[in-house]
């Protein structure tokens, strides 16, 4: 194995970073660019190229955040054939060496194609807090491939985070039933070309991280699953390699044959934190971390919801343990002093006045809200309605057949969260099918209630609705299909003081993520540190 520190300059010098303009390359880097000095260098790299045949290439170059933000960071690539020494290189943005990290093999076989798919997972532990690094991902023989990050402040900081859901690829999949005789191609995947400006959107942003809530290629229904799952990492890579994307697995992760209950192939691609508890069939699907005195619960629906929406119908797979994963780690957020923001990224929804869509889900409403209102979780990003819906703060339900949430409040430019959660709908994320036009005037809500026998044909359960009114809705976007939501953490500066998110909704408009904003905001509660216990950062949660 050539000696990393040598092939992590070298390969740093060959794209122009070590220039007269060093800083301005480093910026360049950090910012998701190449320095147009990379063009004209004819350093080579001191490794050996692998044979053509046998050494795929470091694909879908990806982060995602450890426990603690501050301090872990996973480097994931995939590949088609199995590699060695698969490793991630970690050195400064002035392109010093620090250290190289193995990464772990996993992998799975698409059970459509019987393709086996080889993901790769370096995590990088012991990083220090608000610091800026840049990486490189490789194996034998094939060019490494670098990216950039940033970690998480420890303690109380600023920052930004992005989400949204329902995204598809842009790319053609599939070839057409056309009987023209010419060959054409159509995407199958639900995507489109919105799907292609997302990434370039949240860039515009440069969050600390981004939520995806579910829903993320629809490789499920594609003719070519794996072909799907790579060109959705092609797509979002270039956000990805430069910022944690956070995964919360949607019905459409849900992959007929692939494990036990479909999730295999989300499985592998992503390396989030372990939990507790879990099992080989539902590690990773539900996990948290921490960004500052944010508090960041993922959570995985078909667990508990009615509809079934799916390549299986699951409901119910982890026989309450997520339940109980949930309240544990709810009620300890709400006891750390250290803890202000509780978040929920999840993919279905409670709340929906989109017509002839999917609907609210009954389910949620009897599992989960309950324990949003307890331990007074903050705010809930979802997708899976294809549209951006918010609600007021709710706290409590009816006493009907959907559990209407009741709202607390009903001012909509300044939120105080210790009132009640804010749900977020999020599913404009690139799909081809959006909801924004199927809106009921006035508001209204579709809850699913329960399912039908299987249908003998397609061995689908119905969905039983029932209608309600939507006292809880406090915006919607009817006019635009595709955006994202960004949420700007100010910490405050006094122990027990007021801390604040202020919230933007932008509409995504262009090829190169141009953005126009739909809204902003204002979540506020108080600080959970005070002048006597003091504000000592996230040191208790390692």
């Amino acid at each position: 194995m050539t000696d990393d520190k040598e092939l992590f300059s070298t390969g740093f010098s060959r794209r122009g970073f070590f220039t007269a303009a060093g800083a301005a390359s480093a910026a360049a880097v950090l910012a998701g660019g190449t320095p147009a000095s990379a063009a004209g260098n004819k350093t080579t790299l001191p490794s050996a190229v692998g044979d053509p045949l046998t050494t795929p290439i470091v694909n879908g170059l990806h982060l995602q955040f450890g426990d603690d933000a501050s301090s872990e960071v996973v480097v994931s690539w995939h590949t088609l054939q199995p590699v060695k020494q698969a490793r991630a290189m970690l050195g400064e943005i002035d392109g010093s060496y620090g250290r190289s990290q193995d990464a772990v093999e996993t992998s799975y076989v698409d059970a459509k194609s019987g393709q086996r798919v080889y993901a790769y997972h370096a995590k990088l532990a012991e990083l220090a807090p608000s610091h800026d690094y840049v990486y490189a991902a490789i194996h034998d023989g094939a060019q490494p491939e670098f990216g950039s990050f940033r970690t998480g402040p420890r303690g109380r900081g600023k920052f930004t985070f992005t989400s949204f859901g329902d995204q598809g690829t842009p790319t053609l999949g599939k070839k057409s039933g056309s009987t023209s005789g010419n060959q054409q191609w159509v995407n199958d995947n639900l995507g489109s070309p919105a799907a292609g400006d997302m990434p370039a959107g949240v860039e515009r942003v440069q969050p600390l991280f981004h939520l995806f809530n579910g829903d993320l290629c629809y490789a499920n229904i594609s003719e070519n699953r794996v072909r799907t799952w790579t060109d959705f990492w092609d797509n979002n890579s270039r956000s990805a390699r430069h910022r944690p994307w956070m995964p919360a697995a949607g019905n459409h992760e849900n992959e007929l044959g692939n494990g036990p209950i479909g999730y295999a192939a989300y499985q592998t691609y992503f390396s989030v934190p372990p939990q507790p508890g879990q099992t080989d069939l539902t590690r990773g699907l539900w996990y948290s971390f921490t960004a500052g005195s944010v508090r960041v619960i993922s959570l995985a629906n078909d667990d508990v919801c009615y509809q079934d929406g799916g390549n299986s119908y699951v409901r119910g797979y982890s026989k309450g343990a997520q339940k109980a994963w949930l309240e544990n780690e709810l009620s300890a957020a709400r006891s750390d002093k250290n803890i202000d923001w509780v978040v929920v990224c999840m993919h279905q929804v409670v709340i929906s006045t989109a017509g002839s869509f999917n609907g609210a889900d009954l389910g949620i409403r009897q599992e989960w809200v309950p324990l949003f209102d307890k331990y007074g979780v903050d705010l809930v990003v979802c997708g899976h309605e294809h549209h951006y819906e918010r609600s007021h703060p709710i706290r409590g339900q009816q006493a009907n057949a959907t559990l209407t949430p009741i709202p607390a409040d009903t001012r909509t430019d300044v939120i105080d969260t210790t009132k009640g959660t804010v749900h977020m709908v999020l599913g404009g994320g690139g799909t081809s099918v959006p909801s924004n036009q199927l809106f009921y005037n006035p508001p209204s809500c579709r809850v699913i209630t329960s399912v039908g026998a299987p249908d003998p044909t397609t061995n689908k359960r119905p969905p039983v609705y029932v209608q309600e009114d939507a006292p809880w809705s406090a915006q919607r976007d009817a006019a635009n299909s595709y955006g994202f939501a960004a949420f700007s953490v100010d910490p405050g500066t006094e122990p027990g003081g007021p801390t604040k998110m202020e919230v933007t909704y932008y509409n995504v408009t262009g090829p190169q993520g141009q953005l126009a904003s739909f809204e902003s905001f204002t979540l506020q509660r108080p600080r959970s540190d005070s002048h006597q216990q003091g504000g000592n950062g996230n040191k208790d949660r390692g």
